[in-house]
């Protein structure tokens, strides 16, 4: 065997373990799916999910949750991507990984997204392999785009966080006033006046049920 056939086979050899790499996510997404979904970890010995990932993997919660959510998403939604087929048939660029999927997973639980936006990013993740931190900026801007903020609507909701934020003031300023006795008792019950009007306001008022 020459040189030139030495390299070239351990270029495929290479481009073999960067694929399987990619794509080893897929058995351990699995079974933390199944371990959280039939509650095998309380049958071990351990109080949540959590922890099983954590003392016996090593894997933070955060990880695991985001391994079994993609996981359950691709099986649901991509099943094509778990079929031997799909690897064989691609170019380890091409081949998207975990958290490529992740942003796919959260583009589909986006009521603003369209099915048109949906597709573009798919495309980018299987068939570009278009990294992953990328496409999640595209959903990012794809979803601001996509929202439409109601003029009225926005100025209502900015009078209610301004309600709300007075309606604690107040309670905060009422219980010190009264545990200090720093005020006279008339200003307190001024407060606590005040206080009830605002409340029984925005019970009432039908723009902030």
């Amino acid at each position: 065997m020459n040189i030139s056939q030495q390299s070239e086979n351990l270029r495929i050899h290479i481009a073999s373990h960067a694929k399987n790499f990619k794509l080893s996510w897929v058995q351990l997404g699995q079974g933390l799916y199944a371990v959280w979904r039939d509650k095998l970890y309380s049958a071990w010995g351990f109080e949540k999910f959590e922890d099983f990932c954590v003392r016996e993997l090593g894997i933070k919660k955060p990880l695991a949750l985001k391994l079994v959510k993609t996981y359950f998403f691709v099986e649901q939604d991509e099943p094509v991507y778990l079929k031997k087929e799909f690897s064989e048939s691609r170019e380890v660029s091409v081949i998207p990984g975990y958290e490529g999927l992740d942003v796919l997973r959260r583009a589909r639980g986006h009521k603003e997204l369209t099915r048109e936006d949906y597709t573009k990013l798919r495309k980018d993740i299987f068939e570009k392999g278009r990294d992953a931190s990328l496409v999640r900026k595209d959903l990012t801007v794809m979803i601001k785009e996509r929202k439409k903020i109601d003029p009225d609507e926005a100025r209502q909701e900015r009078r209610d966080q301004s309600v709300r934020r007075l309606v604690a003031a107040l309670k905060s300023f009422k219980k010190d006033m009264e545990t200090l006795k720093l005020v006279q008792p008339g200003i307190i019950e001024e407060a606590e006046s005040l206080l009830k009007r605002l409340e029984e306001e925005n019970a009432h008022d039908p723009q902030t049920r």
